[in-house]
């Protein structure tokens, strides 16, 4: 199924797995994954000359339903953090064997369904759980880590340990290169958008790691869209000259539509927001601003609203072979 999908999603691709898609002959716990346990994935990606990036899996777990790297009880704790470390050396591994750097983004579902007395004690806990899984893997080179925030989830409604607050702080207040902040656009209130946070974040770091997804009233990772806002996003990244700053990756599903038609749709969709975004005059654009002639500036930006960048996404899929249009449906529905 990714094959067929990546036959027609033009340009570089990479694969982002989760340590849950190990393969083992036996069963094999968070706290014990190898490398060995992902060969078969690793010689997929080499043979195919792609990328591997890579996911801790911090929940779906008997020991993840109350807490995980925030956990009060320290055994819990132990096992989430090792998990972590083991997720670290298997990133290594996998920037060793594809020969491009893995980027590992960390999640945590750790929160409350009530909003509790101590806030404090289990945001100390995950910033030490953080420290710990950094500490013992110093020596990992080719892995970027982004650390992820939510404002809320299913049974932690009102109380979120890795909220936007302190996932932004531990990131800036740790100033190490491979440990960046990763934006999930639907992560935040409604009222918030990713777009307009990428000035603010790059005023202090090097890199960021998009999840670009689609959010339905909440954090429902909708397939993607060539809606508003991720053309917003493109352009701010072309604007602010980030685009080969930022590890671009798309976060959505929908099990009520074929899965190849969904990677295909929402993979196009984001590539067509960026070319879209690299066709626009930005230097003409940031000439008006820096003359003050804002008059101007809005009628440029409103006017490659509608320019046909279309024609070129054609040409550019032509090219790649990658089907025009709505050539590829048919062949997937085969």
């Amino acid at each position: 199924d990714m094959e067929m999908a990546m036959k027609f999603i033009p340009g570089v691709k990479k694969v982002n797995l989760h340590a849950n898609y190990l393969e083992a002959d036996t069963f094999v716990d968070r706290n014990e994954i190898e490398p060995k346990h992902f060969e078969k994935w690793a010689d997929w990606a080499v043979e195919k000359g792609i990328g591997l990036d890579f996911n801790p899996t911090y929940f779906s777990h008997p020991k993840s339903e109350v807490a995980t790297l925030s956990s009060a009880d320290e055994d819990i704790r132990k096992f989430w953090i090792e998990h972590g470390i083991r997720c670290r050396r298997i990133g290594d591994y996998f920037a060793k064997r594809t020969g491009k750097p893995c980027v590992i983004n960390h999640w945590t579902p750790d929160g409350d369904k009530e909003f509790p007395v101590d806030t404090i004690s289990p945001r100390l806990r995950m910033k030490d759980s953080y420290d710990q899984i950094f500490e013992a893997t110093k020596d990992v080179t080719g892995v970027i880590d982004g650390i992820e925030s939510k404002v809320f989830g299913i049974g932690a409604e009102s109380y979120t340990v890795g909220s936007h607050e302190f996932c932004m702080g531990y990131v800036m207040s740790k100033g190490i290169d491979h440990i960046i902040m990763t934006l999930d656009t639907g992560h935040y209130h409604p009222t918030e958008v990713v777009s307009a946070k990428l000035g603010a974040v790059y005023a202090f770091s090097d890199n960021v790691l998009l999840h670009v997804s689609r959010p339905v009233r909440w954090d429902s990772d909708h397939v993607v869209n060539f809606d508003d806002e991720t053309r917003a996003i493109m352009e701010e990244l072309v604007r602010l000259g980030k685009l080969d700053k930022t590890y671009i990756a798309t976060d959505f599903f929908d099990a009520s539509i074929n899965r190849v038609v969904a990677w295909v749709n929402g993979l196009r969709n984001v590539r067509k927001a960026i070319l879209a975004a690299l066709l626009q005059p930005v230097a003409m654009m940031k000439d008006l601003e820096a003359k003050g002639d804002n008059s101007s500036r809005l009628a440029v930006t409103q006017e490659f609203k509608a320019a046909p960048f279309n024609l070129v996404w054609d040409y550019y899929c032509a090219k790649e072979n990658a089907g025009v249009g709505l050539e590829w449906l048919e062949e997937v529905k085969e």
